[in-house]
């Protein structure tokens, strides 16, 4: 029986060793930030991190979209900091292409060395004030406000560490965050969210928890034509993804299309050739859907190689699906705190 044919639960034992290497690992590397002088340095303008403590998808990329809105909105002149991950040679990243189609009046600022990138964004675009994206782990660039997404769709991620589950960090790291945010709760039981509030509360005493809903916003064809999200309704589509967690993509299509065929999942962050374009309208006219319905991330990468209409075979065409986080905030404490962040920074 070959590693990959074991059953789930005896692969993730069998990564327990690794696991509790990789455990070490992380809490050295945090003793250093928390105890060492100098470890981490300040910016003179205000710094949000958006972040997790799990591997794969738990809807940052529309947080950070969400608060440069608002950031925006509020008169404020922000830029995004990433790392770039995962990025194939000569390609920008996919979440740096998907923030420059959702936000293109905003910068996006590429560099691993966070604090360069923040020097950058200062000096070149004068910017006022920094989002941080996917930048719990990364501690050398000091926040003003933490901010740790929790998926309601996989909250723990196993409960284990990497390599053995999903955690990077031990859950009870969770304290270290100024303000909790689950994700996609409205595609859970109630029940479940007031479960994870309730745990979150335990390992985080004290720490704001906050919910966020996913909600379908348009729909947008390759000549960008934009169409109410509700025009689903009326189509027989094949829904196709490769980001961290598929479920949530494939739950709001599902919601939202007359029919729709199974889904075709790639690898997260996967860089779609001509060949897997032509390959997904073929699947298309087997299975006689009208239309291929993929992710924001997905169409930045799928889009330049869509095959066009050629001889008889029917055009298949090829839509995104615009989604939104919707953050609850009824008191307004979430803008409250955005608020004082910047009486803070002037």
């Amino acid at each position: 029986m070959t590693g990959q044919n074991l059953p789930a639960s005896r692969r993730s034992n069998l990564l327990n060793p690794l696991a509790a290497l990789y455990g070490g690992l992380v809490r050295a590397r945090n003793w250093r930030y928390e105890r060492v002088p100098g470890a981490s340095h300040a910016v003179d303008v205000a710094v949000i991190s958006v972040g997790n403590l799990t591997a794969g998808g738990t809807g940052k990329t529309p947080l950070v979209v969400e608060i440069v809105t608002r950031l925006q909105a509020a008169g404020r002149q922000p830029a995004i900091l990433t790392r770039g991950y995962a990025a194939p040679p000569g390609h920008e990243a996919d979440e740096v292409r998907e923030f420059r189609l959702a936000v293109p009046d905003v910068p996006v600022v590429v560099n691993p060395n966070r604090l360069a990138g923040a020097a950058h964004a200062r000096r070149v675009y004068h910017a006022d004030c920094l989002v941080l994206d996917d930048g719990f782990q990364h501690r050398r660039l000091r926040r003003d406000l933490d901010i740790v997404l929790i998926d309601a769709l996989d909250p723990w991620g196993g409960r284990r560490l990497l390599p053995a589950g999903r955690l990077r960090e031990p859950l009870a790291n969770l304290r270290r965050a100024d303000w909790l945010i689950i994700t996609r709760t409205n595609q859970v039981d109630p029940t479940l969210v007031q479960e994870i509030v309730a745990e979150l509360h335990t390992h985080a005493p004290g720490v704001p928890v906050s919910k966020a809903a996913v909600a379908p916003s348009g729909f947008i064809s390759g000549n960008g034509r934009v169409e109410p999200a509700a025009a689903l309704a009326q189509r027989r589509v094949l829904p196709v993804c490769g980001i961290g967690n598929p479920a949530s993509f494939n739950r709001l299509v599902g919601e939202l299309a007359r029919i729709i065929g199974e889904p075709l999942i790639f690898p997260d962050h996967h860089h779609y050739r001509r060949r897997d374009a032509e390959r997904i309208a073929a699947v298309a006219r087997q299975r006689q859907v009208e239309c291929v319905v993929t992710t924001r991330k997905d169409w930045v990468k799928l889009s330049p190689c869509w095959p066009p209409a050629d001889g008889p075979a029917p055009a298949v065409k090829l839509y995104r699906l615009e989604a939104r986080t919707v953050l609850a905030d009824p008191r307004g404490e979430f803008d409250q705190r955005l608020r004082r962040l910047f009486e803070e920074h002037p």
